[in-house]
């Protein structure tokens, strides 16, 4: 199996792993922010955003990489028509979680495979998070506690950790709030013969 993961995140090679796939990762070469800049006006939502950019992380690397099966994923954080990034450092992460307190907010994971020029499948998982109302001084301890980790995922938590927490109800499963939609991925590469099944 030639499969490669478009991706440097801690998290999603951990789910690739935990399910024990054979893969290698390899960090794509693009600027999500200019490309996001790009779709500015154009009616794309935070669920479209997501595929766009998953698919231009596997694009990326499938360019270097001829005949091999390349993922690319992404995901975003929207809030109304608000769509959240990575906090730059902890006054970010704070207000972040001062602006979802008490709130829903959507995860949209995206999920693309490409091999060469052809995009073979995507698909977008949505969870709905539910937050708690959070009293600014339990979010300044919250923060202190998690530290810098609190800077790597949209959102400013994670809920594999401290950052369950955080949350009165979740809609969604655990794969697509931690950022693949591992059951929908699974199936496609044992359809595509990549796994056994």
């Amino acid at each position: 199996m030639a499969l490669i993961l478009a991706s440097t995140s801690p998290f999603r090679k951990m789910l690739f792993e935990n399910a024990g796939l054979i893969f290698e990762t390899e960090a794509p070469a693009i600027d999500e922010r200019a490309i996001e800049a790009t779709l500015e006006g154009s009616g794309a939502n935070a669920s479209d955003v997501a595929e766009i950019l998953a698919e231009s992380k596997a694009r990326n690397i499938a360019e270097k990489n001829p005949a091999k099966l390349v993922i690319g994923g992404d995901q975003t954080l929207s809030l109304e028509h608000r769509q959240f990034h990575k906090p730059n450092n902890m006054e970010e992460a704070r207000q972040h979680l001062l602006d979802l307190s008490g709130k829903t907010h959507q995860l949209n994971s995206a999920i693309v495979i490409v091999r060469d020029d052809e995009v073979i499948w995507r698909h977008v998982s949505v969870a709905h998070m539910h937050m708690r109302k959070l009293d600014p001084a339990f979010i300044g301890r919250h923060l202190a506690e998690v530290g810098d980790i609190a800077l790597k995922s949209v959102g400013s938590y994670q809920i594999e950790g401290r950052g369950i927490q955080l949350f009165e109800k979740i809609e969604g499963d655990y794969f697509t709030i931690v950022g693949v939609p591992m059951i929908p991925l699974l199936a496609k590469l044992r359809e595509l013969g990549e796994i056994d099944g």
